[in-house]
């Protein structure tokens, strides 16, 4: 007993219980901060791009500071921020509005890729937790806004500060559409199912392929669009060689400062690209002070910077014959539109293709509305409020202008695409209203088991082989007429079959063997006058598909004698098909 209760190592104690761990995501703080950094590389580019060119200005107007405040309001303005400009001649303000497009890019593709990898970050092995998409964007959005705000802030001390209530929903709506667009491209680009919390409506629509083509013919057009303007700016340039160059040399004198230009000029070429789409389109654009340039003519008195791109524009006065020809281009992106939205011809109607060119159309003209929006903006106050295409005015044209050569093209593609289709099944129309034979009467059955005993085992056997009934023997010519058949249709009448030898199938070459010799021949005499009965009652030839045993009109065959020459099996006609390709016949109507 004492050894028992006597012990020298304490008995083991209850263990305690731990302590609650707080629920903390390391991967979700990595997508915060790469949001932060996202901002910090478009601001750190555009601060070494504005401080080298303050370093080799001769003339630089402020220190460092306030280069770097320029900077930021920069990186405020490639978000779309209007900027304020206090030092003007009049002393009132004057808003900067035109946000380069090629800027846009820059913060666009980071925030993007911030999203992008924040979503890829854990992929559930090695204990490593997977976010939800929601949870990626909401970080990384915070990450990105929280620089944004810092940036407002900073650039409220510099030459020209952001307007507040622009940035306030200027920024966040960029950095929205960025980072839902990378957690899409990491999410592998599903299209649906939708969240419930979205209206049904636009959940079957996603599903529907039809709108799925209609944004991909829109985008096509509205592309079309912008590189016809594209080749229009070009061509200005290049007619207008002399006063572009002349407006270059007459800005500054020094090296960096062309630089400076030149650069500018370069992130402005999208905006350009834009401005000579909606000239093709005809509603033109504005150029401050009440004055449009349109393709019927450049009215008004405009207040013009000397700029390169704007000693491009067209010249004073009334429309010429040149000017007109830009039409050209709205018709070739309605083209555009009109052949991408035929998709699989022959598994929609002629109606559906109309109606899938017409939202082509109809997105075409909502891309064009929104790039005139971003593009243009005021210049200043007064006479250069109003600088750029209008966007209500753009979207409409390019709707129009695209709607009314896609939908023909598109219902003329269709029915090209379906003249085969339709072809054969107006040829099975006109057969079965002739009464042919080779689709009426059995005749598909027969070919079929044709087809089947040439192919061996490629072609399954469906169903027992047509049989022809049995005619009895008749005592003379005034015996009396057979009952007819259990198949026979209501009212007594039968139907003649008639074997015919279809488009490539030639049913007794089909079903022929090699000619034996004498010996052989003559072992095979019964079956080959049993096979050669078969046409006659409606049957391939061939040997019965069932004989009686006991049938005393049928000779049992004789068996081969020995020295007889083996007859080799007849080989298929056709080599072993790999696969084969089913069009419906059924006419598509419409």
């Amino acid at each position: 007993m004492t050894q028992v209760t006597d012990r020298d190592a304490p008995l083991p104690t209850a263990p305690r219980h731990a302590a609650p761990r707080r629920n903390r995501s390391p991967e979700a703080a990595a997508c915060v901060f790469g949001g932060a950094v996202a901002a910090g590389l478009g601001l750190g580019f555009l601060a070494v791009l504005v401080i080298v060119l303050w370093i080799s200005s001769p003339y630089p107007d402020s220190g460092p500071g306030g280069a770097l405040h320029l900077a930021a309001g920069l990186w405020l303005l490639a978000h779309g921020t209007e900027l304020v400009r206090y030092d003007t001649l009049s002393g009132v303000p004057a808003p900067v509005g035109v946000t380069p497009l090629l800027l846009i890019a820059l913060p666009a593709l980071l925030m993007r890729r911030a999203a992008r990898l924040g979503s890829a970050s854990g992929d559930g092995s090695d204990g490593d937790e997977v976010l939800p998409a929601s949870v990626v964007f909401s970080a990384v959005l915070c990450g990105y806004l929280g620089v944004g705000c810092l940036a407002t802030v900073y650039a409220a001390g510099g030459p020209m500060p952001a307007d507040p209530l622009s940035a306030a929903w200027h920024v966040p709506l960029v950095a929205v559409l960025a980072a839902a667009a990378g957690v899409w491209a990491a999410k592998g680009r599903p299209l649906g199912p939708l969240p419930r919390r979205v209206p049904e409506v636009l959940r079957r629509a996603v599903v529907r392929p039809r709108y799925a083509v209609a944004v991909r013919a829109g985008t096509a057009g509205a592309l079309s669009l912008a590189g016809g303007g594209a080749l229009l700016v070009g061509l200005s340039l290049a007619w207008h060689g002399k006063e572009v160059e002349g407006a270059f040399l007459a800005l500054t004198g020094v090296w960096s400062g062309r630089f400076a230009v030149l650069l500018l000029a370069l992130a402005l070429l999208p905006n350009a690209m834009v401005w000579g789409a909606a000239y093709a389109l005809g509603p033109g654009f504005a150029l401050g002070g009440g004055a449009t340039a349109t393709p019927l003519g450049f009215e008004g008195a405009p207040a013009l910077p000397r700029f390169p791109l704007l000693a491009a524009l067209p010249p004073e006065g009334p429309g010429t014959a040149l000017t007109c020809a830009t039409a050209a281009l709205p018709v070739a992106a309605g083209l555009v539109v009109g052949w991408f939205a035929v998709r699989r011809a022959r598994e929609v109607r002629r109606s559906e293709t109309a109606l899938t060119a017409a939202l082509g159309a109809l997105v075409c003209g909502l891309l064009m509305a929104g790039l005139a929006a971003v593009s243009g903006g005021p210049l200043g106050s007064g006479r250069l409020a109003e600088f750029g295409p209008v966007w209500w005015a753009t979207g409409a044209a390019a709707f129009a202008w695209t709607l009314v050569p896609a939908v023909p093209l598109a219902v003329a593609v269709h029915s090209w695409r379906t003249r085969p289709v339709r072809k054969a099944a107006e040829a099975e129309e006109e057969a079965l209203a002739a009464g042919d034979e080779w689709h009426t009467g059995g005749g598909r059955e027969v070919r079929w088991e044709a087809l089947r005993r040439t192919a061996g085992t490629l072609v399954p056997d469906l169903g027992p082989a047509p049989q022809a009934p049995s005619a009895e023997p008749s005592g003379g010519p005034s015996a009396a007429p057979s009952a007819p058949a259990p198949d026979t249709p209501p009212g007594g009448r039968t139907r003649r079959l008639t074997v015919v030898a279809g488009p490539g199938i030639d049913l007794p070459a089909a079903l022929a063997r090699p000619a034996p010799d004498a010996a052989a021949r003559e072992d095979r005499a019964p079956a080959a006058a049993a096979a050669a009965s078969a046409p006659a009652a409606g049957l391939p030839p061939g040997p019965p598909p069932h004989a009686p045993a006991g049938d005393a009109q049928t000779a049992p065959a004789a068996a081969p004698d020995a020295g007889s020459v083996p007859v080799p099996a007849a080989r298929p006609l056709a080599p072993p098909v790999a696969g084969a390709r089913v069009l419906s016949r059924r006419r598509p109507a419409g």
